[in-house]
């Protein structure tokens, strides 16, 4: 069966006006909530990031053979930012724990000259760990080893007070 496509114009001559108008007012009460929405995806998250000059997939190679985790490109998980007409891609790795539900996202904090964290423009990669409780002790042991990896200059906790662009790292 086939069906008409109608023109907002069509509409309004076809005297719909009082219904167009209810359906825009109730579609314009609706607002997505994007800090109820980053608190959401940060509750019981840990996040750290990592000064390494090297290629994304070079230190993923790195992480991956020398402390025996599985990063990979998450292609459907890509972080878009536009600014000044440009689209920005940012590169997000994820590997799951084997033994648990603990997912470690790794971000490449910079593209063509724009960053993801602006405030963290220094750090080359944002690592975080969701969906598990990561104690004070585990995530120590992460950090040393991330430190112990050939090329990275810097590792440092980031809490969310310190992150004022969090919602850039919500996918």
């Amino acid at each position: 069966m086939l069906q008409k496509v109608v023109s907002i114009n069509q509409v309004l001559k076809a005297g719909f006006v009082p219904l167009l108008q209810l359906i825009m007012a109730i579609l314009m009460k609706y607002k997505l909530d994007v800090e109820n929405m980053t608190d959401d995806f940060f509750f019981g998250t840990r996040l750290f990031g990592i000064m390494a000059p090297v290629k994304n997939y070079l230190f993923c190679w790195h992480l991956n053979n020398k402390l025996g985790y599985d990063f990979r490109l998450s292609t459907d998980l890509e972080l878009q930012k536009i600014k000044k007409g440009r689209h920005y891609f940012f590169s997000l790795y994820h590997c799951m724990e084997k033994n648990g539900f603990l997912n470690h996202y790794l971000y490449h904090n910079h593209c063509n000259g724009e960053y993801l964290l602006p405030e963290f423009r220094h750090m080359d990669f944002i690592w975080l760990m969701k969906d598990d409780l990561v104690d004070d002790h585990k995530f120590q042991i992460i950090v040393s080893l991330v430190k112990s990896v050939a090329g990275v200059q810097m590792v440092a906790e980031l809490t969310n007070e310190k992150c004022k662009n969090k919602e850039n790292l919500v996918f």
